[in-house]
């Protein structure tokens, strides 16, 4: 598996939480030192928290 940023995808978060969309934030690299992805969460819920970034209302999510 090669994600590309910009791609989304389900991630399974175990049994303390649900499947959430998350949204694939690294660079592409095909000459990568390390197997690594950077992978952020997408919800609808704003809870105030300065580490949230609104992104409005994405289509996918309408």
């Amino acid at each position: 598996m090669t994600p590309k940023p910009g791609e989304i995808y389900l991630v399974d978060l175990g049994l303390a939480a649900k499947v959430r969309p998350a949204v694939v934030v690294s660079r592409y690299d095909l000459d990568s030192p390390r197997a690594l992805a950077l992978l952020v969460l997408l919800t609808t819920e704003n809870r105030g928290s300065d580490y949230e970034v609104s992104l409005g209302k994405p289509r996918f999510l309408t």
